[in-house]
């Protein structure tokens, strides 16, 4: 697959899945007067559109996301060039999808987030939701079940919605993105900083992890399996 359908579809994907996290969170915010269903709202709403942009966009590209990216390339299965392409179309889609949601919701294309998340337990939040991210998407896409991996990622980031008091950003294009926005699913510029490097960390724990649990298993020879961004590589 050519390296420029593949960004195509990684830029399309993080800006709905932006558009989605978004703008659900400002429906929320705008139907609902208690946080808790307000909360449930933008994480039933962002699990199934995870779920609907992987099925659609996964035989082309669909990680959309720069951790998962990010361990694709310390795996070897992207090149520096891919890695880096990939997620800089990841971060300008996530970017455009931020400014659609604002603008559906007759808000101006850019509101700066007011909306500080700051604390030790936010940033041990994003490691934890980050590692978890990535080993899912690895433990599923690597080991061959593609088919599972739409659903399995869906329905992760819908439960750490949840169980992490930072809410699950895991995706350093989705934070960026949210800082574009002064609502619900906002974050503040300050907070960003963080949450990067906590993701960053998030994501290399994982990495280590699953070559820790898949180190033993014997290749397959002449079997591929197609990686979150369209490669296919021997296993």
């Amino acid at each position: 697959m050519s390296l420029w359908r593949r960004a195509l579809s990684e830029f399309i994907g993080t800006a709905f899945l932006v558009a989605g996290v978004v703008g659900s969170g400002i429906a929320a915010e705008r139907r609902s007067a208690d946080p808790g269903l307000q909360l449930l709202e933008n994480s039933a709403a962002t699990g199934a559109l995870l779920v609907a942009l992987i099925l659609a966009l996964g035989p082309v590209s669909a990680a959309f996301n720069p951790v998962v990216t990010l361990a694709e390339r310390l795996l070897g299965r992207v090149s520096t060039r891919e890695a880096a392409a990939l997620a800089g179309t990841q971060i300008l889609g996530g970017a455009v999808g931020a400014i659609a949601a604002n603008l559906m919701f007759a808000l101006d294309g850019v509101t700066w987030s007011t909306q500080h998340r700051d604390g030790a337990e936010l940033v041990l939040a994003e490691v934890v939701a980050s590692f978890g991210l990535v080993l899912i998407v690895l433990g599923t896409v690597l080991s061959g079940r593609v088919e599972h991996v739409a659903l399995a990622v869906g329905g992760y980031i819908a439960a750490a919605y949840w169980f992490t008091s930072s809410t699950s950003f895991a995706n350093p294009a989705v934070t960026i993105a949210r800082t574009l926005s002064d609502t619900f699913a906002g974050i503040a510029p300050a907070s960003v900083g963080w949450f990067l490097l906590a993701q960053i960390v998030g994501t290399g724990i994982a990495v280590l992890a699953f070559r820790a649990l898949h180190s033993a298993r014997p290749p397959v020879p002449g079997d591929a399996v197609p990686s979150p961004s369209g490669t296919e590589t021997p296993r």
